[in-house]
């Protein structure tokens, strides 16, 4: 037998997901603060759903994929270790200026300048310089770095970051600075820009290497010892773990820049609703993915998901390659309270799985989203998890009176519909901003909805942004670490290469050829086989004069003078499908910026059964209160609702062992082979 594991880390539950010769079994766990213990408990789970020992078990396995949202929850909630930051004299204040102080809320009241990553006092200038041609003007010593070093150890720092003017253009200094610190500190975690993120812009240079220090002790602390104690346990294939911009890399590899695992859990998730959406002949999806901490959503147009060669990561600009994914603080452990205005505000912090929602009884005193859903008859307190977990709808309730309703003098009811509708608000902009300030039409679009809490939200979510079809695949409570199984390994490398068509083609060449051959190295590290190796050229590229560009693909074969008319055609047309017909100006200079590749090592396609209805279709009534109207009204509860073959109608709730579904008036709902197709009424 040949295994394959997916799993899924995320703030609240650990999710994994096996197919073994064609079948497939899901298996869910708290997630823990050492990750670990959350990880083997999820594969306990799924070892004894396939009948193994444990050596059997991992001596199986043949691909075990990991995506997780540590890194993600970090930047979320504002979570970093403390680091430490060298730049060049005079620019001590890049991180502060930022881009400006103001961003895209209307709020005057949350105006403000974006969140410091570190203190002003951990930013050590030091006395270097090399200028734009990457000539050295002012030499680094090593004394300086000895004394910025030493402070920043006194004042606590866990990482260093090192982000010299220019570095990318000559990384002599930075690379003194990693020497010293290799030598002296070999212990201490780093992050250069010139390994990282060899491109120009300083400020998102800059952000992108001191977030990555800022998490390198939590990822270390977490993956540490996680291959090595899978080993121990007779696992023999690699830990691939997904990335940012949408492939895997091994633990070593991430390991080196693990601020790329920035929204490695909902990659996967992504990553199987294009699956599932090729299979039913959708050629435009929406992703909502609600796990127990944020909400994230993607598009996909015509098969492919948006790749944004600047990502956002959280509020700060990055040079990051990402797959475009819109992420709020909304989860089911998302925390409701009452702020300075008497305002509801949900998010973006989180109770986590411990001491999780007060419904939870492990000591958590705050209401959540969860403690909402329950106290409106949502949830099923006696069938959380199939039963394995008893929620106390006493304390929700006791929770949501104390923190929102005595202030906002509401009832118990009027405050938890607040929450559950404030909820589906913040959710329904998050799909705005990837459909209607991009130009699609949402009303062209189907909605996936999967994560274990996003199924008493999904229509609700739908119906305000304007969707009229909403696909729940039938392991949605697991569904990103599914996708995760079907995702390619992926290398993106990328370097600023000023280069405009006035220029020698070869000189273009030379420097897609110096990527080229550090990708094919990358192949050779990973054992990816020849046959499944693709690479892929790309050029970041604008009118002259302009500030950002646009991506675009270059012929795959050598870059000749020949090639140099197409390569503008192509930018014009990518220029035009980004801001609109026409808009480009096609007698201006065009100017090419950095020269990027990507590696995709093609992964495996699997065959998967698909589930059989095996259960039994039984039903019952509960008093609810109604998601819409917010009053009390009584609804049918089916439990296996898979099992029904006729199409059946809303209200209604479906309750599954690892999801809850809500059901609103004059929905019709269709089984099919692996998912519930759910029609909402036209308004």
């Amino acid at each position: 037998m040949q295994i394959h594991v997916g799993i899924d880390v995320g703030g609240t539950f650990t999710d994994a997901v096996a197919i073994a010769d064609g079948r497939t079994v899901r298996g869910k766990a708290f997630s823990t603060r050492d990750v670990t213990t959350g990880i083997l408990n999820a594969l306990a789970v799924l070892r004894e759903r396939l009948g193994l020992s444990e050596s059997d078990f991992f001596a199986q396995i043949t691909r075990f994929a990991l995506g997780n949202t540590i890194v993600t929850n970090a930047v979320d909630e504002y979570k970093f270790a403390p680091v430490g930051l060298l730049t060049t004299a005079g620019f001590r204040d890049t991180l502060r200026i930022s881009r400006s102080a103001r961003g895209s809320e209307r709020d005057p009241h949350e105006l403000h300048p974006r969140a410091d990553i570190l203190p002003r006092s951990n930013i050590y200038e030091i006395d270097e310089r090399v200028d734009s041609q990457g000539v050295v003007v002012a030499p680094i010593k090593e004394e300086d770095i000895a004394a910025a070093v030493e402070e920043l150890l006194a004042a606590g720092v866990e990482a260093i970051a090192v982000c010299f003017l220019w570095s990318f253009r000559n990384p002599l200094h930075e690379q003194a600075v990693g020497s010293y610190l290799d030598k002296h500190h070999p212990d201490l975690p780093y992050s250069t820009s010139s390994d990282l993120t060899p491109v120009y812009r300083e400020y998102e240079r800059m952000i992108t290497t001191t977030l990555d220090a800022a998490v390198k002790p939590i990822v270390s602390s977490h993956f540490g010892h996680l291959a090595a104690d899978l080993k121990t346990r007779g696992l023999q294939c690699r830990v691939q773990i997904m990335q940012v911009h949408g492939g895997f890399l091994s633990v070593e590899e991430t390991n080196k820049a693990p601020i790329a695992m920035f929204n490695s859990g909902p990659v996967g998730g992504v990553t199987g609703a294009r699956l599932l959406g090729s299979q039913l002949g959708r050629d435009k999806i929406l992703t909502a993915d609600m796990g127990g901490t944020s909400l994230d959503a993607a598009a996909i147009v015509d098969g492919k998901f948006r790749v944004s060669p600047r990502a956002q990561v959280g509020e700060w600009p990055t040079s990051l390659t990402a797959v475009d994914i819109e992420s709020i603080g909304a989860g089911g452990g998302s925390i409701a309270w009452v702020d300075e205005r008497a305002l509801l505000r949900v998010g973006p912090h989180s109770a986590g799985s411990t001491p999780g929602p007060a419904c939870y009884g492990l000591g958590g005193l705050k209401p959540t989203v969860t403690d909402a859903t329950l106290t409106m008859g949502l949830l099923n307190p006696d069938y959380y998890l199939g039963g394995t977990v008893e929620l106390d709808t006493a304390k929700a309730s006791a929770a949501i009176d104390a923190e929102v309703g005595e202030p906002l003098h509401l009832t118990t009811d009027q405050a938890a519909h607040g929450i559950y509708r404030l909820t589906v608000s913040q959710m329904a902009n998050a799909l705005r901003k990837i459909t209607v300030n991009r130009g699609h039409d949402p009303r062209d679009f189907s909605l996936v909805a999967f994560g274990g809490a996003c199924g008493l939200f999904a229509a609700a979510i739908a119906a305000e942004a304007g969707v009229h079809e909403v696909i729940v695949p039938r392991n949605a409570a697991v569904f990103s670490a599914y996708g995760l199984m079907h995702a390619d390994s992926v290398y993106s490398i990328v370097q600023t290469t000023p280069w405009d068509f006035g220029m020698p083609a070869t000189q273009l060449e030379g420097a897609f050829a110096a990527l080229e051959e550090r990708a094919q190295a990358w192949f050779e590290t990973e054992g990816i086989a020849a046959d499944r190796r693709e690479l892929y050229r790309e050029a970041d590229m604008k009118f002259a004069g302009q500030i950002f560009e646009v991506t675009t693909k270059l012929p795959a074969e050598a870059f000749t003078e020949s090639d140099k008319d197409v390569l503008r055609q192509r930018f014009i047309e990518d220029y035009e499908a980004e801001f609109g017909l026409g808009t480009a100006w096609a007698e201006a200079e065009v100017v090419l910026m950095n020269a990027r590749v990507r590696a995709v090592g093609v992964s495996e396609v699997l065959d998967v059964q698909a589930s059989k209805n095996e259960g039994v279709h039984s039903a019952y009534s509960r008093e609810i209160v109604d998601p819409v109207t917010g009053e009390r009204i009584t609804v049918d509860v089916h439990r296996n609702a898979t099992a029904l073959t006729e199409p059946f109608h809303g209200p209604c709730i479906l309750e599954e062992p690892d999801t809850t579904i809500f059901i609103p008036q004059g929905a019709v709902v269709e089984n099919g082979a692996d998912h519930l197709l759910i029609r909402l009424a036209s308004n």
